[in-house]
């Protein structure tokens, strides 16, 4: 990068939560902005309408090594965040092999093409508290081992470990972030969390049969229940732009170094129900009902962040709560909902 010149960052995975958060961050610290994703998924994304001006695009496959390559050859980055993931461990389950492909040998053809094209660009890879899987160790940190539970949760395992193989092989600048949940209004609908805001929406506004559908096709709300997998389920829940403020000061440390980045705090599935139907003066135990049929073939153990190195080394800290992430979660699924139903035929 000469003198004078602003910093350019590649961001994989752009047109999802983390991605357009990222995006913004760094178009406010003076990046020059490169997305990398597939020509469909860049067209029809929310950050294509919100940003598209703002970014230059590199179009290709994750798992396509010359798509990685050509992108890294063309953008000659100072960093690169790599976000782009199969992100949900419960879809992984279906489609197994592709979730190795996207989610383990991706990551793995972006350090290769960073080694042989622009060695000295420094890396961040998303890894994943699902890792952790059914661990009996909490809260979990750095040390902590891994046993993963799900496909989604294996591969990410493996791009963990090539990610330090790399970095202690070839003396590489990759850093990792163990990421523990992390929620926004920007989820798309098919996330637990962003499922839940969803079902609140509903319900203060008397939607029995929702527009939105679930995994199975089905309405997400059903003769005004949301219908859930298991309801005992724990986790440590942040907010997303909380989350990608971390991964921009991991690549400013004069060290490469993984860091498990979570709020700290154990909330329940339960805990997420009564906040958001709360949010609207509801009882969730009237409008949540569990579905066996969405339930798990293995669910994940309680997932709790010790993110004391992020705090000593990186100075960063959750700035939003549970309660207030979730109630503004709620907030803007009842607007999205309002609008719908002002344009169906008959509404005033």
């Amino acid at each position: 990068m000469s003198k004078g010149e602003p910093k350019r960052a590649v961001i994989t995975g752009i047109t999802g939560q983390d991605g357009s958060y990222l995006a913004e961050l760094l178009l406010d610290k003076g990046y020059r902005v490169f997305g990398f994703a597939r020509q469909e998924s860049w067209f029809r994304s929310a950050v294509f309408a919100q940003l598209g001006t703002r970014i230059e695009m590199l179009f290709g496959d994750l798992v396509v090594a010359e798509d990685i390559s050509s992108a890294v050859e063309e953008a000659k980055p100072d960093e690169i965040y790599n976000l782009a993931s199969q992100s949900r461990p419960g879809e992984s389950w279906a489609h197994p092999t592709e979730t190795m492909m996207i989610n383990g040998l991706g990551p793995v053809l972006l350090f290769d093409a960073v080694r042989r094209v622009r060695p000295r660009c420094r890396v961040f890879h998303a890894s994943s508290s699902e890792m952790f899987g059914r661990t009996t160790s909490w809260p979990q940190n750095e040390h902590t081992p891994f046993d993963a539970a799900n496909p989604y949760a294996a591969a990410k395992v493996y791009a963990h470990q090539m990610a330090r193989i790399y970095r202690q092989s070839y003396g590489m600048f990759i850093s990792c972030g163990i990421l523990f949940n992390h929620e926004s209004e920007r989820r798309p609908v098919h996330f637990l969390s962003q499922k839940v805001a969803y079902g609140a929406a509903c319900a203060a506004l008397g939607i029995l049969d929702s527009p939105g559908l679930n995994e199975r096709g089905r309405p997400i709300v059903q003769g005004g229940k949301l219908f859930l997998g298991m309801l005992e389920v724990f986790r440590d829940w942040g907010y997303a732009p909380d989350f990608v403020e971390a991964m921009w000061r991991m690549l400013q440390q004069d060290n490469p170094e993984d860091f498990v980045i979570g709020t700290g705090q154990l909330h329940s599935l339960r805990d997420l129900c009564a906040v958001a139907y709360g949010s609207v003066g509801l009882d969730w135990n009237d409008f949540v009902a569990s579905d066996p049929a969405l339930v798990r073939p293995l669910e994940s153990g309680r997932t709790l962040a010790d993110s004391s190195l992020a705090h000593a080394r990186l100075g960063w800290k959750p700035s939003v709560n549970f309660e207030s992430m979730v109630s503004k979660m709620v907030d803007v699924q009842k607007q999205r909902l309002m609008k719908i139903q002002n344009t169906l035929p008959g509404s005033l």
